[in-house]
């Protein structure tokens, strides 16, 4: 029998020679298992706090005789049938498994997914339920669905009528979907920065902290504002009348309110406060506030710690009670450090890394990789409570699902058992536990296309070459790094998505969404190919722009990505709502007017 594969890795594994007969009726009973389900035909499980002192450690025995699952708690149980999901899935024709032995338990309590459901892209509740089972296997325990504008807030339909959102009905209904799979959904709802989407409108244009434009952190000028005015009462009664109509929605008593990257604090209406008490105490003192108002109300709040790191002598002054989210996405960050400083503070905190799949085409996975890695194993060093792994949708929400599957499986392997996770086959076991692919081959697509951001021009943060070439005209950050390799001709690029087609076409693909994943990677290497051929135009020219483009060149990249844009528009729908897509596609449509332009 070929090798077994399972995400995480258990704590213990042992294995013999010998193989146990399956119920015919397990994997159907196992692939509708619910907290609180029946036990399936012939497992013979409990609960024994006696034997197992952690409510998510398990114990699973595989013999001739039977299978035999003992738990800490109801999470341990469930966690315990999921790895006999996997291990079922993975019976040889026969419907035998080896007999095994396994003794499981999570090094770190809380294993995370962040899903940006704001920039642009809400899933349908097909496509969140989906995804919920696909965590929910991989032992992942809490979810979080970031939310700027796109939460049906009652008497603020002006914000989200164009977004279809989530509405409370909705988030009920996930709420009991995930707590039935051992997850906990905790609310989401930005609450100082990145609330551009209400700030845009009269009626809260008021509470904003720029009145005109402003510098942002990489020395781009903005027009549209995006961050609350601290010194504003108003900000805070809004804000307490968003948590007032979220919260009663969600089971958990955690709700995460973001704060990061307040871009204009300091710039605008604050400016003589920050001036004379500092921008980290102007900053300190709103989220105090914000943490009264949640308190309140019987929460604990979850906040990003960006900027209280850039003011470390203001971290004693934090609630005990706050969770700490410290982010960091590049393979580099700084996780041994800055969670040392939660940690000497004996502040509550989670190490969050992200898939690497936005502001990309196709995700930067060797990045990602050392990303999650790293956070998983200094987290667990310095005392993390959890880890989180985003997954952000920036510029569009351009990259499309399959490109973060990799990250999510590392992630789960990485907070669970983070000594094994290294050493993980990750392709392998997506082809095995997600895509149902024999051949390997549309695992391995979907990491070729990942490291082709890794191409000797230059190593941009947060962002890969091929995604950026398209957004140049409306975000110039990185015209200067670019401009260093004028000349370059994409071959390598070419050649990577060449070999990933290549694969993909000889792919067995077997999930049940194997057509639409086929569809999705298609166009995923499809629009690389073309941003490919665009960068090898913009770097024959002096200035990288468009219009210094022969123009015989521009017409055909015009028609093709108009092609690319109905088949972008044709593959929204199968997973997400249509609030969000005019958006979306506009910059595609920036972009192919710039071809056009005379």
């Amino acid at each position: 029998m070929e090798e077994i594969l399972l995400v995480p890795v258990p704590k213990t594994f042992d294995r013999t020679n010998t193989t146990c007969a399956l119920p015919p009726s397990l994997e159907s009973e196992l692939a509708d298992y619910t907290i609180g389900a029946m036990n399936p035909s012939g497992v013979k499980a409990r609960i024994d706090t006696g034997v197992l002192k952690d409510n998510q450690a398990y114990r699973l025995n595989v013999n001739p005789q039977g299978l035999t699952l003992v738990a800490g708690g109801k999470p341990g149980l469930f966690y315990g049938f999921m790895t006999l999901r996997q291990l079922v899935r993975q019976a040889d024709q026969a419907g035998r498994i080896p007999c095994i032995h396994i003794e499981d338990r999570p090094e770190l309590q809380t294993r995370g997914v962040m899903l940006d459901i704001s920039r642009d892209r809400v899933p349908t509740m097909e496509t969140l339920k989906s995804l919920i089972n696909l965590w929910a296997e991989l032992k992942i325990n809490q979810v979080q669905l970031y939310t700027e504008h796109t939460f049906a807030y009652p008497d603020h339909e002006t914000v989200w009528e164009a977004a279809s959102p989530i509405d409370p009905e909705e988030a009920e209904q996930l709420d009991r979907y995930c707590s039935d799979r051992a997850i906990e959904l905790v609310p989401c709802q930005n609450s100082f920065g990145h609330m551009e989407r209400w700030l845009k409108h009269a009626r809260y244009s008021h509470l904003a902290e720029a009145t005109g434009s402003f510098v942002d952190p990489w020395g781009g000028v903005r027009h549209q504002a995006t961050t609350l005015n601290p010194l504003d009462p108003g900000s805070l009664n809004l804000l307490r009348d968003l948590y007032d109509k979220l919260l009663p929605h969600f089971s958990s008593n955690m709700i995460n309110v973001g704060a990061d990257e307040p871009f204009e604090l300091g710039q605008g209406r604050s400016r003589e406060a920050c001036e004379q008490r500092g921008v980290g105490r102007v900053y300190l003192e709103f989220m105090l506030k914000i943490h009264e108002a949640l308190s309140r109300r019987g929460k604990i709040m979850q906040f990003y710690g960006d900027i209280i790191l850039h003011h470390p002598e203001l971290i004693d002054e934090l609630p005990r009670d706050i969770i700490a989210l410290n982010w960091g996405y590049e393979a580099e960050h700084p996780f041994a450090t800055e969670s040392r400083v939660f940690a000497r503070a004996d502040l509550r905190y989670y190490v969050c890394p992200g898939t690497s799949a936005w502001n990309t085409l196709g995700g930067r996975w060797r990045n990602a990789r050392q990303n999650i890695l790293s956070a998983a194993r200094e987290g667990r060093s310095a005392g993390a409570s959890g880890l989180l792994l985003t997954d952000w949708g920036d510029n569009g929400h351009w990259q499309q699902l399959p490109v973060s599957y990799p990250g999510y499986l590392l992630a789960a392997a990485s907070s669970w058992n983070p000594d094994a996770a290294a050493d993980l086959d990750i392709p392998a076991c997506l082809s095995r536990h997600v895509f149902r692919d024999e051949s390997g081959y549309a695992a391995r697509a979907v990491i070729t296309l990942g490291n082709l951001y890794d191409d000797g021009i230059v190593r941009l943060r947060n962002a890969g070459v091929l995604a950026v070439l398209l957004l140049l005209d409306l975000q110039p950050y990185h015209v200067e790094q670019l401009t260093r390799f004028r000349g370059y001709d994409f071959s390598r690029e070419q050649s990577g998505i060449a070999d990933a087609l290549s694969l993909l076409e000889n792919a067995d693909i077997r999930s049940d969404d194997a057509d639409l994943l086929y569809q999705e990677l298609r166009f995923t290497a499809d629009l690389m190919a073309h941003a490919a051929r665009l960068g090898k135009q913009r770097f024959a020219t002096s200035g990288l722009t468009t219009q210094e483009i022969p123009v015989s060149a521009r017409r055909d990249l015009a028609e093709e990505l108009e092609s690319l844009v109905e088949r972008y528009k044709q593959l929204w729908p199968k997973r997400s709502r249509p609030g969000g897509l005019a958006d979306s596609v506009a910059r595609m449509l920036a972009l192919r007017a710039s071809y056009l332009s005379e």
